[in-house]
């Protein structure tokens, strides 16, 4: 292993090189351009032997990843925000056509009006597309989960897509350090890509073919099967990930809940900060705790379950509006306790829209607002932090 000071997205770009990626179809768009352009380079290079496709949209880009996904090229793209949707429509192909391709989305807020920086609202217009999807806290984990997703992809039996989300600019554009696996072990980690029904003229398959009422049914019900039992493989491949890095990743991950009262759900970068509130918090003596849920599609009820099954309040954190309805993450975690019969109370904020910061201390007031509201009994009401009025 090799430690390097690096950006977020060039560690991305070294995974897929490590992972010998055979195809890469890309187009621009803050804040994930660095990832593609990067990759760019070492074909450009000869450092990476792989056909690198520069299209006219992410549209396109995805469109062009089914076809070399297809042929059993092993495939990898990246984008966010206005670009990943509109690859929108041809998401739900990839899924349904079970084409393990691998990207990353520089996670950035959705126009309008227009914005560069960081929220969650891209992630939320993809939830139900059919793709597992990750979340990275920092360069480190995107450098292991994104090996680890093609790992889960292509397991023959898996074959989805896979998204990597991290933090726009908070982590696609810091450098810190990171530490990379030698080419032999990620080869070992990593076995070919081999489809097993490829498109060859020679051995004619049929993808995608119409699907009238009478069959279109089973088949949503055939993936959501797939997607729910891809959880088994994507334990195992953590669990030999953790072997060989002793970097261990959970569908989540839990930072001193032992004796918490209270805990606080974050997705994403956010979560490093918030345990700086923790750590303050809890050296006063509050019965404090985080939860940081890494996996969201799919979504990882049981780990939830457990992870708060001694908390007497909830705290949850969306980064993204469902317009007219309840938070996106915090809708998901209520119906995931709602069939228990002792569960947390569940407070809902939204905040950081549009890249607005949220600092260590103002953790620190969302959660003595979130103890607040809990106690008075406020549950059924999305507070927006710090919205001006």
């Amino acid at each position: 292993m090799k430690r390097v000071g690096i950006e977020g997205s060039f560690a991305i770009a070294e995974a897929a090189k490590l992972a010998r990626v055979d195809a890469v179809a890309a187009y621009p768009i803050t804040p994930q351009t660095h990832i593609v352009e990067r990759l760019a380079e070492f074909v450009a290079n000869g450092e990476l032997d792989a056909e690198y496709i520069p299209v006219e949209s992410e549209h396109s880009a995805m469109s062009a990843c089914l076809g070399t996904s297809a042929v059993g090229a092993r495939t990898f793209t990246a984008t966010a925000s206005q670009g990943l949707e509109l690859m929108h429509e041809v998401l739900y192909v990839a899924s349904g056509l079970r084409l393990p391709i691998v990207m990353a989305v520089a996670n950035r807020a959705l126009s309008a009006p227009l914005s560069i920086w960081t929220d969650h609202s891209d992630v939320m217009a993809i939830r139900d597309c059919g793709w597992i999807q990750i979340f990275a806290e920092n360069a480190q984990q995107a450098f292991d989960l994104t090996l680890c997703a093609f790992r889960i992809a292509e397991d023959p039996t898996v074959m989805l897509p896979t998204v990597v989300h991290i933090d726009g600019f908070y982590i696609s554009h810091t450098i810190e350090s990171v530490e990379f696996l030698e080419q032999a072990v990620v080869d070992k980690f990593l076995p070919e890509y081999r489809h097993p029904y490829p498109l060859n003229p020679d051995k004619p398959v049929t993808m995608g073919a119409f699907g009238p009422p009478f069959i279109y049914t089973e088949a949503k019900k055939a993936q959501e099967v797939a997607l729910k039992a891809s959880k088994k493989v994507i334990l195992q491949a953590w669990q030999e990930f953790g072997g060989l890095s002793e970097r261990h990743y959970s569908p989540v991950d839990s930072y001193k809940t032992e004796d918490a009262d209270a805990l606080l759900l974050c997705m994403g970068s956010f979560s490093e900060t918030a345990m700086m509130a923790i750590d303050k918090m809890q050296a006063e003596g509050q019965k404090v705790g985080l939860i940081r849920l890494r996996l969201w599609r799919p979504f990882p009820f049981d780990e939830l379950r457990r992870a708060v099954r001694k908390a007497k309040v909830l705290i949850v954190l969306d980064r993204a509006m469902s317009f007219g309805g309840s938070a996106p993450v915090c809708s998901e975690i209520q119906a995931a306790l709602y069939p228990l019969r002792a569960r947390p109370k569940v407070v809902s904020f939204v905040g950081s829209l549009g890249g607005r910061e949220i600092s260590a201390k103002a953790f620190e007031e969302l959660i003595r607002r979130g103890l607040d509201k809990a106690k008075k009994g406020k549950l059924d009401e999305l507070e927006m932090l710090g919205v001006r009025e």
